[in-house]
């Protein structure tokens, strides 16, 4: 098959939807696949990239790791002509989601559209202080999911809430796959002499952006309530972010700022090693559609300590990997991860072996197999039609149909948006 995945942002950014693609893409080349991806410039961005369409973009889009597009450049089209897709793979429902859109239409081609993120979760992003606002995007990623022939959720929860806003189309449970092979090549003993993290210290650690979306203040002083009971645990905060600054006046607040490890983002065996050294893994974020961080702990043997939410609940079984808090409580997180701590060796590795089990249905092969079964049963159900962009007349007319059903997806948005708000 020829792959064409569109996605507002890809690496070097090092996003979960950024690796998300680049995994499945490099495990459908595996395996004999052609794969184009269209994705916005970055600074960095490699000079020389295989199968990449870079397309020009305003970064970091008001203080987020967003990028907005700009008008798409000519040229888009005619590669797209010349690498001839037979299926169209949306990652984002605004922006470049709507050229996926109208390239699917062009070509007669069917489109899937994987259901990431949950946008009204980061509406704090958005300069716009207006009531109704989450509502409106909401009903924007319904209606943009309602115009895909196949929708992608990365968990159970993601599909039962989208099925339940109304999206009709089909919906397969595909998670993001994990490179298990990586995270259980993790050295412990060489991250915690570079973390300068004694052996029988219980080390309670974290990895990920640190924003708002994460709920990163809630983690802080829930790890910081269990420091204050267990003399011997640390904490290891891996990441960057505009809530660096907090958490650390957090831990400065409760006096533990001498047992508190931020070493900034991590990569590489770097990243491996920390994992390894951890041994507990904090979660707090109830905004993840899946939360791969969770699966790569657990490839580690890390037991995990999550709120009970999308990503978490379809990892953690409680008590067997991990612990899963049900209510956003200080106290009950807290006990949570002082549990942990107090788990025997015995106990511990068989905790861990459970881990490794259930990382290992996450395997980047299985998950992206299932993809490849996914797009071969999109494109036979879809009816098969010829590619009309060869004529103008035929191409115009099919512009203009697709930008008709999406701004009227828009104005119903916007419709209901301000009805409820």
């Amino acid at each position: 098959m020829n792959i064409t995945m569109i996605s507002n942002t890809y690496l070097p950014h090092v996003g979960g939807v950024a690796q998300s693609i680049k995994r499945f893409a490099e495990a459908y080349r595996a395996e004999g696949h052609d794969v184009l991806i269209v994705a916005p410039e970055f600074p960095d961005s490699p000079p020389q990239e295989e199968d990449v369409l870079r397309i020009p973009a305003i970064q970091n889009f008001n203080g987020s790791d967003f990028s907005v597009s700009l008008p798409l450049p000519s040229h888009l089209y005619a590669r797209l002509k010349e690498f001839g897709p037979d299926i169209i793979h949306s990652h984002h429902p605004f922006l470049t989601g709507d050229t996926a859109l109208r390239v699917a239409a062009l070509h007669s081609l069917p489109l899937v559209y994987t259901h990431h993120t949950l946008y009204e979760h980061y509406t704090h992003y958005v300069p716009i202080e207006a009531a109704g606002i989450k509502e409106l995007v909401i009903e924007l990623q319904t209606g943009y999911a309602s115009l895909a022939d196949q929708v992608v959720a990365p968990s159970e929860g993601v599909r039962n809430l989208i099925r339940e806003r109304g999206v009709e189309t089909p919906i397969a449970v595909i998670p993001t796959g994990v490179d298990i092979k990586r995270f259980e090549s993790g050295d412990r003993g060489r991250g915690r002499r570079r973390l300068a993290v004694a052996e029988d210290s219980c080390l309670i650690g974290h990895v990920g952006r640190l924003a708002e979306e994460k709920n990163p203040t809630f983690l802080a002083e829930s790890i910081c309530r269990a420091l204050q009971v267990e003399p011997r645990a640390c904490a290891l905060i891996v990441g960057d972010g505009p809530a660096e600054e907090c958490i650390r006046k957090i831990f400065a607040a409760a006096g533990l700022q001498d047992r508190l490890i931020m070493p900034g983002a991590l990569s590489g065996e770097e990243l491996v090693d920390a994992y390894q050294a951890m041994d507990i893994f904090a979660f707090a974020s109830r905004t993840e559609t899946q939360g791969m961080v969770l699966a790569e702990a657990m490839a580690s043997g890390t037991p995990v300590v999550a709120l009970d939410a999308f990503g978490s609940r379809d990892v953690i079984v409680d008590k067997l990997n991990g612990r899963l808090v049900m209510e956003e409580n200080h106290d009950a997180f807290a006990g949570a991860l002082q549990w942990c701590c107090n788990l025997d060796k015995g106990d511990l590795e068989r905790m861990g072996g459970e881990c490794r089990a259930r990382a290992r249905q996450f395997a980047t092969p299985r998950c992206a197999g299932r993809m490849l079964d996914l797009y071969e049963r999109t494109i036979a159900r879809r009816q098969p039609g010829a590619d009309r962009s060869e004529s103008k007349w035929e191409c115009l007319l099919l512009r203009l149909e697709e930008e008709w059903r999406i701004w009227k997806n828009r104005g119903g948005a916007i419709k209901t948006a301000l009805s409820e708000g």
